[in-house]
């Protein structure tokens, strides 16, 4: 009996302190990140090649830079983005997870031709948000800016490392 009483508690003990963590789907970090321009980045309509937008832009190159993005910044500039380079041209999906400011995600093929949109992103959003068609390059921008700038399905990019 005694040892049916301690194999009990021990059984209790174990749930108590390892199986019944709860985890967290949204992490808090003190620490706030600022802009660090990286480079430059224009935007050129396709019909008639004219220049719509210059942009300062930090890039992600990095697997550490690519999973964390724009996650734990408070604002961004209008004319700032983040340009994720792959090293290969695939379908790729983002998600908002720890992304405090919304944002339009321009999916960008190996042409720099703007291939598709994700516009106006929900803050802390863990659904995946597809580019739906292979692409090389992401543009992370201000929610909005899309339907501001007119940006459309073939536009380019041309970009620049400082």
């Amino acid at each position: 009996m005694k040892k049916v009483i301690v194999f009990i508690f021990s059984l209790w003990l174990f749930v108590n302190f390892f199986g019944c963590k709860e985890t967290s789907k949204t992490e808090i970090k003190t620490e706030t990140i600022s802009f660090q321009k990286e480079g430059e980045l224009q935007i050129f309509k396709s019909v008639n090649d004219s220049l719509l937008v210059n942009l300062d832009v930090e890039f992600a190159k990095s697997d550490y830079e690519t999973q964390t993005g724009l996650m734990y910044r408070e604002s961004m500039e209008i004319k700032q983005g983040m340009l994720f380079i792959f090293p290969e041209t695939s379908v790729h999906s983002f998600y908002m997870k720890n992304t405090q400011i919304p944002l339009d995600i321009i999916f960008i093929n190996e042409k720099l031709e703007i291939a598709s949109f994700q516009k106006n992103t929900r803050p802390f959003d863990e659904k995946g948000l597809s580019s739906q068609v292979p692409i090389k390059y992401v543009l992370e921008i201000n929610a909005g800016l899309v339907e501001k700038w007119s940006l459309e399905v073939g536009d380019r990019i041309k970009y620049s490392e400082n």
